[in-house]
């Protein structure tokens, strides 16, 4: 391992985010399955899976920090996860087709040799335009929605649906930057400087 720093996810978008603020780190994804327990709430589903993520990666490297986290989608009281196929792609846009629902990142940040661990859910508002079937049948075709909780990318394709957002924009991509590195600093994983963000020694 060339860093210290574990981001216990294959999200290429997660990985941008991190890199857009100068940190360096491996990627090691975590084996957990994204199930659903009855009765938990959205906050706690999020932050019971980001925290064992978090775990399973820090068991095998325990000297490192990991970070990890997972997104879903809110409406109406449903959660809406990663479409599995066309059919359910093109029902999640219908479903979100001119309303507003709620994205919901958890995330957990932990090093076990260290007993050092935290994690916190963020939520944003997000409103879509009304889209017509035409709208929806090209946007399933583009493929982009099939890895993507509630069936969308804000920072990709989908940001032609978008039409107002209340809250963090990094949140909705999949992970809420300005959260996360105070949660970082704060744990003593990271330093700033005006030479820039690194991992602390």
């Amino acid at each position: 391992m060339n860093s210290q720093l574990i981001l216990a996810s294959k999200s290429p978008r997660r990985s941008e985010l991190l890199r857009q603020v100068g940190l360096e780190f491996e990627v090691v994804p975590s084996g957990v399955k994204e199930n659903f327990v009855q009765g938990e709430s959205p906050q706690e589903h999020v932050i019971r899976l980001a925290q064992a993520k978090a775990r399973d990666v820090a068991s095998k490297y325990p000297e490192h920090w990991v970070i990890a986290a997972d997104t879903i989608v809110c409406i109406n009281g449903s959660i809406l996860g990663k479409p599995n196929n066309r059919q359910e792609a093109l029902e999640m846009l219908r479903c979100l087709s001119g309303q507003e629902h709620w994205v919901l990142t958890g995330f957990a940040v932990c090093h076990l040799a260290k007993g050092e661990a935290d994690q916190e859910a963020v939520q944003t508002t997000v409103k879509v335009k009304n889209l017509t079937p035409a709208e929806m049948e090209w946007y399933v075709k583009t493929g982009e929605p099939f890895d993507k909780a509630g069936g969308y990318g804000i920072q990709g394709i989908g940001s032609f649906m978008i039409e107002s957002i209340q809250g963090s924009y990094t949140n909705v991509v999949g992970l809420p930057l300005c959260e996360l590195i105070q949660m970082l600093k704060g744990l003593g994983a990271i330093t700033i400087s005006e030479r820039g963000m690194r991992i602390a020694d």
